[in-house]
């Protein structure tokens, strides 16, 4: 019997086999060994996620089947939307544009980025799931992308103010989401234990975290293959 306490098990244990600080990318982030040229580049192609955001949180909300836990729902829009739980009234897509801003990117250069295929692919297959049905829908969101961040963040924030000049400002969306993806994963599982109550749709749980970890690399390997082009 596949319980809830086993089905996060095997969630954590998909982002313990693959994790995603390991990927080039990450790693090269957190280092600081990219140049600024290619860290540009990150924020232009990585802005598919921040500066979409409504197609995804936005879609979990609509589809939620019970009222109370669609207010929970609501209070992780609010905040990417308003950012005054967690970012002083600072919306999530401006904590953004401000990190671009620091690397010298404008606002529309961040809004029009020619997004690399594996970018596109990215925000097709996101938006479908999280629209799809609330249980495949909080598995993608929370449990496979939101559960990844907490700890990680913050360390290449601090890497960035020191290698490329960042300002605690242009750094605050990182450091705010240390702390937003750590809460909003954790809503997740409270979610999976509500809806997820039968063994087969604790099965689908693990299903869609592994799609979506895999969805997620390919991503990744998009962003680093379109920096490393730029050397």
């Amino acid at each position: 019997m596949l319980t809830v306490k086993e089905t996060l098990r095997q969630v954590a244990k998909i982002h313990a086999d693959r994790p995603f600080y390991e990927h080039p990318l990450w790693d090269g982030l957190v280092k600081g060994s990219f140049s600024k040229k290619q860290v540009q580049e990150f924020a232009r192609q990585y802005g598919i996620i921040p500066l979409h955001n409504h197609n995804y949180h936005g879609r979990l909300y609509v589809i939620c089947p019970d009222h109370l836990w669609r207010a929970r729902i609501a209070e992780v829009v609010y905040e990417e939307g308003t950012g005054r739980m967690f970012a002083k009234g600072t919306p999530h897509n401006e904590l953004y544009l401000q990190f671009g801003a620091d690397l010298g990117l404008t606002a529309s250069q961040m809004r029009n980025a020619d997004y690399c295929p594996e970018a596109l692919a990215f925000k097709a297959y996101f938006s479908e799931i999280c629209g799809r049905n609330i249980v495949e829908g909080i598995a993608s969101h929370m449990l496979a992308g939101e559960a990844q961040g907490p700890g990680v963040f913050a360390r290449m924030a601090g890497q960035m103010k020191k290698r490329y000049g960042m300002t605690d400002k242009g750094a605050a969306f990182w450091i705010i989401h240390d702390v937003a993806d750590g809460e909003h994963s954790s809503v997740g599982k409270e979610l999976l234990a509500d809806f997820a109550n039968t063994e087969a749709l604790r099965k689908l749980v693990v299903k869609t975290v592994r799609e979506t970890v895999d969805m997620t690399f390919l991503l990744y390997d998009g962003i680093y293959r379109r920096m490393q082009a730029i050397g």
